[in-house]
């Protein structure tokens, strides 16, 4: 059965380009395998990508929604990319039954592959956020035979199986008529020349692995589960094929200090008793430093100050965010003598000496008292 791709990302047929493309960032982060050790999270993230390639971009989307809900239509989009003029029928009717010379359309060559995508999963700080970075990353992916320059070995000639064309015809008589067939060649997988002497440091394919180190620029005021394209960077295709792209998945580490909302940040200072009560100028972290923060007489715990302009810069805007500092007074636990006597007296002037049991629970507050 054709594959429904709306399901798979669990959107309806009328969703918006925004709709899906969210979708498919959700749940590609869910399912990514660097991400996701699950049995099976390998096969639905590969699912996924097949369907936002199909319903990420409006033609081929629309081609999908014309032919794909019929059953063998499924995948028909890797071979199904339009020129400029639009569809290719040929190719359809190839990834049928191989190709139709009946209908004027003869076979067709299939060139060299594009490399795959690679992807990276990088972790970084707040800071780098707040200030953009340059990271350096290393991963073995393929490059290009160097010895064979990509070809897969010397002495290339053309394919004496089908003549150079890359595919092959044969007649079959069927109940509707003759009708001949077109398939791609097998000696030379469809590319119309072999090659005789095989190259030994990449076995034919034209490529082998290496390590590669690559400076990634993260800019600033990225957020978590964004990816970063990088273009030309992925594997190389076949028979000196254009590489892949490379995909760098950002994924910001947990702050210990500061919590991150779009643009504002989020801390918790603690505040003596005795500050809260007279009021003080304190010092505040910031995530590029340090601020001073003024704090009235009689503030309550729990209270939040706002530091205009010291939040994140906005990957779009550029524009700062503001900072947000929840004070927190902390209760002493142990008072002196002296110190009891004091708090003792104030309660005696004030309205929270009426009330009943109030020394009682002072000292189950301060603590026994002293031995």
């Amino acid at each position: 059965m054709a594959k429904d791709y709306y399901a798979t990302l669990g959107v309806s047929r009328n969703a918006s380009q925004d709709e899906i493309k969210r979708a498919y960032k959700e749940l590609a982060k869910k399912y990514h395998p660097d991400l996701n050790k699950s049995r099976g999270a390998e096969e639905r993230f590969k699912e996924i990508n097949e369907a936002y390639s199909v319903l990420g971009d409006e033609k081929s989307r629309q081609q999908y929604d014309t032919f794909g809900t019929s059953e063998g239509f499924g995948g028909f989009h890797s071979g199904f990319q339009a020129g400029e003029g639009g569809f290719d029928f040929s190719d359809i009717f190839e990834s049928f039954f191989g190709g139709f010379d009946s209908f004027g359309m003869g076979g067709r060559r299939r060139g060299p592959r594009k490399g795959a995508d690679l992807h990276y999963e990088l972790q970084i700080d707040l800071e780098d956020v707040f200030h953009g970075a340059e990271k350096t990353i290393a991963f073995e992916h393929y490059v290009r035979c160097e010895r064979c320059k990509g070809l897969g070995g010397t002495n290339v000639e053309q394919c004496p199986n089908c003549n150079g064309r890359g595919v092959v015809q044969s007649t079959k008589r069927t109940i509707f008529g003759v009708f001949s067939t077109t398939t791609t060649c097998h000696k030379c997988r469809g590319e119309g020349a072999v090659v005789k002497d095989t190259c030994e440091q990449c076995g034919g394919e034209g490529r082998v692995v290496r390590e590669r180190k690559l400076a990634v620029k993260i800019p600033r005021g990225i957020e978590d589960g964004m990816s970063i394209r990088i273009n030309g960077e992925g594997e190389p295709g076949e028979k000196n094929a254009p590489h892949g792209d490379l995909y760098v998945l950002v994924m910001v580490k947990k702050h210990p200090l500061f919590e991150r909302k779009k643009d504002d940040l989020f801390t918790a200072v603690p505040l003596s008793f005795v500050q809260a009560v007279f009021g003080d100028e304190i010092e505040v972290p910031t995530i590029d430093g340090k601020a001073k923060l003024r704090i009235p007489a009689g503030t309550q715990s729990e209270t939040s100050f706002r530091l205009k302009g010291k939040g994140i810069h906005g990957l779009r805007t550029g524009a700062a965010g503001d900072e947000f500092v929840k004070v927190r007074v902390e209760v002493p636990t142990k008072l002196n003598k002296k110190q009891k006597e004091i708090l003792e007296e104030y309660a005696r002037h004030s309205d929270v000496s009426l009330q009943k049991g109030f020394f009682s629970k002072l000292r189950d507050a301060f603590g026994r008292g002293e031995k």
